[in-house]
């Protein structure tokens, strides 16, 4: 069996070569920004519920994956529910499944003008979930400011209006009452806003936006309702001078045109969508990350796969570019195959398609 590539020894930190990589400059070698969450509570020999009911076990853990597998980005991340809580929902915690939501604050009501005036205004220093998430960022900034980008984390107006609705009652009114829908994703982007705001103060340089079902909706729906609201938070995000990393799970390409005018600095691509297309829609403001299959790719694939795959992905797509999977990192993917994923790709002047 052949002996893999020795690393280059690194010449900067995580965070200027993220930074010089957003800022088209050159660095030692491409930033590693992979999502962990169950992942990374198992590692440290915790679980999925301590991670997301503790902010002292999320940082622990996302600290020593850094620490063991040379990860640049430390992320707040951890599940879906921390806005939800501050407008109703009861939140458990599964040691195997992490935060689950025990009924959806809107489920089974008429999304009407009554429906909602009754939604609670979450405050991001009183809410208990949503302050646990800027707890987290503090103490990173505290403590790896100096070497690592941060990043904080909201849920995207239309996953958090699933979110309070109902994933399928959220369809529904998508197609049926469009305004109504509207109203909803509209509170949901202003507690987005207020939080990662929030976060920024806290020390997060870069808010990530998980807004999954969006994938999931036409393109024509997508730039009608969706697209203006995420536009407006990016542009908020922006006001507070951090960056902006949109995460939207599945098959995105129908959406790239639209995604393509948002204005954001980081785009997760899953392994659906076709990273020189994706390159085509966006051009070169936008940093690519991604899109290795994080189960049939990472969690099933062997080190020598995983760092074939980074690296041929890498030549695809040119700069701006960050390592990543698809999606999260699988729970039981092998510690070598995370390190394969991490392994330094040294950087390379940015090429044509």
């Amino acid at each position: 069996m052949p002996m893999p590539p020795t690393p280059p020894p690194p010449t900067g930190s995580g965070l200027e070569r993220y930074q010089n990589m957003l800022a088209g400059k050159p660095c030692d070698f491409v930033p590693r920004i992979p999502i962990l969450m169950r992942y990374a509570a198992e590692h440290i020999g915790s679980n999925y519920g301590a991670l997301t009911a503790s902010h002292r076990v999320l940082v622990r853990a996302n600290q020593q994956c850094a620490a063991d597998f040379g990860i640049d980005q430390l992320s707040a991340i951890s599940d879906p529910y921390r806005e939800t809580q501050g407008f109703g929902a009861t939140i458990l915690h599964e040691p195997a499944t992490g935060a689950r939501i025990e009924k959806p604050p809107l489920a089974g009501v008429e999304l009407d003008a009554t429906a909602l005036a009754s939604l609670p205004r979450p405050d991001p220093m009183r809410t208990p979930r949503m302050f646990d998430r800027i707890e987290a960022i503090r103490l990173y900034a505290a403590q790896n400011a100096a070497t690592h980008t941060i990043l904080g984390w909201v849920e995207g107006p239309a996953a958090e209006a699933a979110d309070i609705r109902g994933v399928e009652s959220f369809f529904m009114d998508l197609l049926l009452e469009p305004e109504r829908t509207g109203g909803l994703m509209d509170i949901c982007l202003e507690t987005a806003i207020a939080f990662a705001a929030a976060q920024i103060a806290a020390g997060a340089d870069t808010i990530g936006i998980g807004d999954a079902v969006a994938s999931q909706v036409s393109a024509a729906a997508y730039e009608e309702h969706i697209q203006p609201r995420e536009k407006k938070l990016i542009d908020a995000i922006h006001r507070q001078n951090a960056k902006v990393r949109l995460h939207i799970c599945g098959n995105i390409t129908h959406l790239l045109p639209g995604i393509a005018n948002l204005g954001v600095d980081i785009l997760d691509v899953d392994h659906m969508v076709d990273m020189r297309t994706a390159r085509a829609a966006v051009g070169r403001a936008v940093t690519l990350s991604g899109n290795i299959d994080p189960v049939a790719g990472v969690l099933r694939g062997t080190p020598e796969t995983i760092r074939r795959h980074m690296r041929e992905t890498y030549a695809q797509v040119g700069n701006p570019y960050a390592v990543n999977a698809g999606c999260e990192i699988p729970s039981g993917t092998p510690p070598e195959n995370l390190r394969a994923l991490c392994e330094p790709i040294p950087w390379a002047a940015a090429r044509a398609l």
